[in-house]
């Protein structure tokens, strides 16, 4: 069985409110193919959404996403899933590395859902990989698009790790033991933001990789916040099981190394209407006929100039796998060191 659920909270209530959809997914199944854990449950955004917004645009907002159009899902799955990618996610691969099916929207099945989780419900979370994220992105994104200036948006970074931390703290009560904790990506190399603020003054960009450094330097604010945070919860709950994504260092690699990981285009969008950074807000990939694509998603890194292509997403997942092996010190109890070779047979040690 597998399954995923969606919730929606306000977190920053400062001169304005910001709503976040937060997808929380799981998949399930009643004995796990290799014997690491029974689920996992994904709380994120749209970088984890594998549909949840087209199932709640049915039921209440009456507006479709772009990711229900082609050519979203056209590299692995050859149709629209409600994925914002042209195949799998990291919480894909994942998935597929501990032996889980695919992750379908909770909106989907929430009744279903709500029968299982009345039973056992604490156990399952014992038994289950709890993804806390990446969060945060869009809360920063709706700020900066509203001309928010960069010392206004600092000022939302402790109250969105605090979000995150106490969602946590939360789940260890409920009986959760398992977490990873991605950090947030660097946005300075989005051609959403690089298309927002086109034609800054040249010293903001790093020479190397065409990203805007001081949206890097935001994006690792919020990681050193973050983990430092977490930091603190391991002191509290020695026994808890939490493991930091380092998103932002795994994609860094690639900007500055892109002919390395066989990326032709790094910046701009393989979808999108056109433009410098071939992205336009309000002409999003797969709304009009007039979306333009690249012939080949696997030579770039930007999807739709938000999120990343299935290539860059398996990249990442092969990296967080690899510090889930090596972090999480009772990993030996959940899976059988036969398992645990197993999967690095799949998920090879990455060169990143």
């Amino acid at each position: 069985m597998a399954t995923c659920f969606s919730s929606s909270s306000s977190w920053l209530k400062l001169q304005f409110i910001i709503v976040v959809f937060l997808f929380a997914v799981i998949s399930s199944i009643s004995s796990p193919v290799n014997g690491c854990f029974t689920s996992i449950f994904s709380f994120g955004d749209s970088v984890s959404d594998t549909g949840n917004l087209i199932e709640i645009s049915n039921l209440e907002i009456g507006k479709i996403p772009h990711s229900a159009f082609p050519p979203n899902g056209r590299t692995f799955f050859h149709r629209p899933t409600g994925r914002f990618c042209d195949g799998r996610l990291v919480i894909d691969f994942l998935a597929e590395a501990l032996g889980l099916p695919f992750l379908p929207p909770y909106y989907r099945y929430k009744n279903a859902i709500s029968e299982k989780f009345e039973n056992d419900f604490k156990q399952l979370l014992r038994n289950s990989l709890i993804v806390m994220g990446e969060i945060g992105g869009n809360d920063y994104s709706h700020a900066f698009k509203q001309g928010k200036s960069i010392e206004d948006v600092r000022n939302f970074v402790p109250p969105v790790v605090d979000s995150i931390t106490s969602s946590i703290n939360e789940l260890i009560e409920l009986g959760a033991v398992t977490f990873l904790v991605p950090g947030n990506f660097p946005i300075g190399c989005s051609a959403s933001y690089l298309t927002l603020f086109q034609g800054s003054d040249k010293d903001q960009y790093d020479p190397l990789t065409g990203c805007l450094t001081w949206l890097n330097q935001f994006s690792q604010h919020h990681n050193q916040l973050l983990r430092k945070e977490l930091e603190k919860i391991r002191n509290l709950h020695p026994d808890i099981n939490i493991v930091y994504g380092d998103y932002y260092s795994t994609t860094m690699r690639i900007y500055n190394s892109p002919n390395k990981f066989g990326f032709k285009e790094t910046l701009k969008a393989c979808c999108g209407t056109g433009g410098v950074y071939n992205y336009n807000l309000s002409r999003a990939c797969g709304y009009l006929p007039a979306t333009q694509c690249c012939n080949d998603p696997s030579s770039y890194m930007s999807w739709d100039g938000i999120h990343y292509t299935e290539a860059v997403n398996r990249l990442i997942a092969n990296v967080v796998f690899e510090e889930l092996m090596n972090s999480i010190h009772s990993l030996n109890n959940l899976c059988p060191a036969l398992t645990i070779n197993k999967l690095r047979m799949i998920y090879p040690k990455s060169e990143m």
